[in-house]
């Protein structure tokens, strides 16, 4: 088990760049533009820089609806 992952049935609780893209279909540049724009919270382990489960979940949620009006 790496320290991604929770004990509770392996359940990733901190995610890649490259898992994030994967998962979301947003392109690398789309989540380091979010990073920097403090939309979306990253952590660094070392050189790694990792994204909790819950803040992407934050993040995705927070996305506008379509055909919402303001």
């Amino acid at each position: 088990m790496t320290t991604t992952q929770s004990d509770l049935g392996g359940r990733k609780v901190a995610h890649s760049i490259s898992e994030v893209c994967a998962q979301t279909g947003i392109g690398r540049d789309g989540i380091y533009k979010a990073i920097q724009d403090g939309r979306l919270v990253a952590r660094k382990l070392g050189r790694r820089t990792v994204i909790l489960d819950s803040d992407l979940h934050g993040f995705l949620g927070a996305l506008p609806k379509m055909g919402a009006r303001p």
